[in-house]
């Protein structure tokens, strides 16, 4: 391996993306903490709130979140970009897929969801994913690692 001897490796901490700053107003803000707190347990930093200029949700500790910024030339990105978010079991997997399903029934037309779906590889993991899209530029795939006992 190369590069500095960490104490502790880098993680992933954070994805920052732009949208049109109307977005980003009171009515559309709450809409946007709705869904993403319902589906991933999303919460607004409303101390680093700014009116159609900024809003962070931090997802279950200060050091990750999505940082949303209004912007007069928003982040555009083509289905298949994605931000990854992992959940531990199975059963929580199920559940963040059953309520993703759930937005887009209410919500036709404005959250997109590609299905959950699953990957084999080699005997020895089963990757569960699903991407869904609501109101930010890019997709957020849910990813469930099921390791498997090996042949």
């Amino acid at each position: 391996m190369t590069g500095p001897a960490f104490t502790k490796p880098p993680r992933f901490n954070h994805i920052a993306v732009s949208v049109e700053r109307d977005l980003l107003d009171e009515a559309g803000r709450r809409d946007i903490v709705a869904f993403y707190g319902d589906l991933l347990g999303a919460a607004e930093h409303a101390e680093m709130t700014v009116d159609r200029a900024r809003l962070v949700l931090g997802l279950h500790t200060h050091e990750q979140f999505f940082f949303i910024v209004g912007n007069d030339e928003p982040m555009r990105a083509p289905v298949g970009d994605h931000v990854g978010v992992s959940v531990s079991t199975l059963a929580d997997f199920d559940e963040v897929a059953r309520r993703a399903a759930a937005w887009r029934d209410r919500l036709p037309g404005e959250v997109e969801l590609i299905d959950p779906a699953q990957e084999d590889f080699a005997g020895v993991l089963r990757l569960h994913s699903f991407y869904v899209r609501y109101r930010l530029p890019i997709m957020v795939e849910v990813q469930h690692f099921e390791f498997l006992a090996s042949p």
